[in-house]
């Protein structure tokens, strides 16, 4: 087949996709690179309806590579994952708006233009996780314990463009990350950048029933092939805080050939969504059931601020 990756300049050098496009060269297949971030594009030529199957995007949120894919849609041509769908997640105040209109379990999610109209956020809110709309790679996150707080980081955040805020939500100080891949999921468990621990290490870990469907449905409602869920787990049950297309899918087993073959397989199919993926299975390490309980104290705002203050400084 003849494939066309698109690869900004913050992936240069990474595994993901690199390892991919290595693969699908030694299957003989033909691969293209563009670097639309480094290169003079003449966009009335760039996209070559006979050239390629099919289109593949991993750049930055807010990349000039989106571009170059959008218009590979709209000339008809395979692209991965679909272009509109990948608008959709990089967005996030419009992914946190689709999300809670289809039911996902997204926590209530604030958008401004400006900064300092966050102050307009109400006291009960906080803490509050404020970031970027089109951020990626967890670029300007910050995490603020009071308006107070607020105040002092809004320099901070001027040049940002739009902005999201999110009610904390309280968790064990893991971050669990979903991959869906060739129709498996994949879990991994990893320190919370909000509450850095060194002690907590990346590893694979079993899915629960419950994190599993909402996962499947995550690309249901988005429309994605192959993307990442970031999922906490709170004392209301899993809480759905970010949505990627084409991760970097860490702790995959054999990650690049696994994404190869989904590449393959979209390509041929003309894009056309699988069936819904499902859990891989993965062997608990010893004294580790399938299903990981998760114990949360019941903490009052006031001791949710406190906590936060200490581990966190406010900001990441």
């Amino acid at each position: 087949m003849r494939l066309c990756f698109l690869v900004e300049e913050h992936y240069r050098h990474d595994g993901m996709p690199n390892e991919v496009i290595g693969r699908l060269t030694a299957w003989g297949h033909r691969v293209d690179v563009v670097r639309p971030g480094g290169s003079l594009l003449r966009m009335t030529e760039a996209v070559d309806a006979g050239a390629h199957d099919a289109w593949v995007l991993k750049t930055v949120s807010g990349g000039p590579g989106l571009t170059v894919l959008e218009a590979a849609a709209a000339a008809g041509l395979t692209t991965v994952n679909d272009a509109r769908s990948i608008r959709g997640v990089r967005d996030k105040a419009l992914a946190a708006a689709l999300g809670r209109l289809r039911g996902l379990p997204l926590p209530p999610t604030y958008a401004v233009a400006r900064p300092e109209l966050l102050r307009e956020i109400p006291a009960a809110e906080y803490p509050l996780v404020v970031k970027p709309s089109d951020g990626s790679s967890g670029r300007a996150v910050h995490l603020v314990s009071s308006p107070g707080r607020l105040e002092a980081l809004l320099p901070a955040l001027a040049g940002e463009g739009m902005l999201i805020a999110q009610p904390y939500v309280p968790n064990p100080g893991t971050d669990m990350k979903v991959y869906a891949v060739g129709g498996e999921l994949f879990a991994t468990e990893r320190c919370s950048p909000l509450r850095p621990d060194p002690s907590v290490r990346e590893r694979r870990v079993p899915l629960s029933a419950e994190v599993a469907a909402i996962a499947a449905r995550v690309g249901e409602v988005y429309g994605l092939d192959l993307y990442g869920v970031d999922v906490l787990l709170g004392p209301e049950g899993p809480v759905v805080v970010d949505v990627n297309d084409f991760p970097s899918f860490r702790q995959v087993p054999d990650a690049a050939a696994r994404v190869a073959r989904a590449v393959l397989g979209l390509a041929r199919a003309g894009g056309g969504a699988p069936a819904a993926p499902v859990a891989a299975p993965v062997a608990a390490p010893v004294g580790l059931p399938y299903t990981v309980p998760v114990s949360i104290p019941s903490q009052s705002p006031a001791q949710i601020t406190a906590h936060i203050t200490a581990a966190a400084g406010d900001a990441v």
